[in-house]
């Protein structure tokens, strides 16, 4: 029984007509055999699940470093939280569950150790040389740098996967990379990825940060959202304190945002039922997110996290320590390249010295640099 056939049916009867369809992807760059069971986008997840780079999640850091603490979140359970914010999303919605979950567990596996902060570093450190973006990495790792297959680098991922990748997230242009369209918006599915990943992280350094004490309510106090989480707590459960209570208060703030936007994007289907796919990349206006009212009170929760959270003293100083090991680390394999792997040595003989260094230090999870960087510095 060709089971993926049934599923690409129940597609067609279930979803809604402007998402994606599995039977209408344009396939993979290297040419295979349909799998019987599976749909092109669930293959791509299982493949994307089963490679190196996504394993590394587990130890590369969002805000803490890795010696931090076992509590605190890293890239893989961030990963985890946005692929179930964005699955839920896309259900709900009636929109392609298997793409969105598929794109929301590749979309950071291009980040570097130690969050953003490597991310920085190692773009300035490749200025000269193409510099460096997590989304664009993201796309380098499963089209040529991941080596699992016999027949081809890379996992060999579907079109649309691929073209999401550099498309995620703020600041990244279109079509920065592969053979994809510069003047198409984002899929659907693809647009709510990126923003169950502001969701997420969100969520989870209201969390972190009040765990590890660098946040107080009283920081939070001046935020509408928090003000109004507070409210409905102490209404729902009178009786609740201590963690608890705070934990219920970080809930509600995601509650209100997932709400508002599914509202939102609801709101934006309906009015659009009759347009497919391909219709909804060409229209403007483009659906943005949230609305603005809530629009407005994500930004100034945003702007408390960064003057209290994101800018403390101890998340300061384990950045300067990050941005320390990374720019040792990147000058002394390059100038003793046979340090690196067979593999990075080759990429060194076809695109140069500086981003084979680049793709290794990437690749590293904040533990096995910290490793590497106490061993190489004695």
């Amino acid at each position: 029984m060709l089971l993926r056939k049934l599923s690409e049916e129940r597609e067609e009867k279930v979803l809604r007509r402007c998402a994606l369809k599995s039977a209408d992807s344009r396939g993979r760059f290297h040419r295979e055999k349909d799998d019987p069971f599976r749909t092109v986008y669930l293959r791509d997840r299982d493949r994307i699940i089963h490679s190196s780079a996504f394993r590394r999640l587990e130890f590369k850091t969002q805000v803490f470093l890795h010696n931090e603490g076992d509590y605190y979140r890293t890239r893989l359970t961030h990963t985890l939280e946005v692929s179930q914010i964005a699955r839920s999303v896309a259900y709900t919605l009636r929109l392609n569950e298997g793409f969105t979950e598929a794109l929301a567990l590749a979309h950071d596996l291009g980040h570097p150790p130690f969050g953003h902060t490597g991310e920085q570093v190692l773009n300035g450190l490749m200025n000269d040389h193409g510099g460096f973006e997590h989304n664009r990495q993201a796309l380098r790792i499963v089209d040529i740098l991941e080596k699992k297959y016999p027949g081809f680098d890379g996992l060999n991922l579907s079109h649309e996967i691929r073209e999401s990748l550099p498309k995620h997230g703020p600041g990244v242009e279109n079509g920065a990379c592969g053979d994809f369209r510069v003047d198409l918006a984002p899929f659907l599915e693809t647009r709510i990825v990126n923003i169950s990943d502001m969701i997420a992280y969100q969520h989870h350094d209201l969390d972190d940060g009040l765990q590890s004490g660098v946040l107080s309510e009283q920081d939070l106090s001046k935020s509408e959202l928090w003000q109004e989480a507070s409210l409905r707590v102490r209404q729902e459960h009178p009786g609740c304190s201590g963690r608890i209570r705070l934990r219920s208060m970080v809930n509600a703030v995601v509650k209100a945002t997932i709400s508002d936007l599914m509202e939102g994007f609801h709101r934006f289907l309906t009015k659009h039922e009759e347009k497919d796919a391909a219709a909804m990349r060409e229209m403007e206006p483009q659906f943005t997110g949230f609305s603005r009212p809530m629009a407005v009170k994500v930004g100034r929760l945003q702007d408390l996290l960064m003057d209290k959270f994101y800018c403390h003293p101890r998340v300061l100083r384990d950045r300067e320590k990050a941005e320390e090991i990374v720019e040792q680390l990147f000058g002394i394999y390059l100038n003793k390249m046979d340090l690196l792997p067979r593999q990075y040595r080759r990429t060194a003989e076809e695109e140069g010295p500086e981003r084979s260094v680049c793709d290794y230090i990437a690749g590293m999870t904040d533990r096995y640099a910290l490793e590497e960087w106490n061993r190489l510095k004695g």
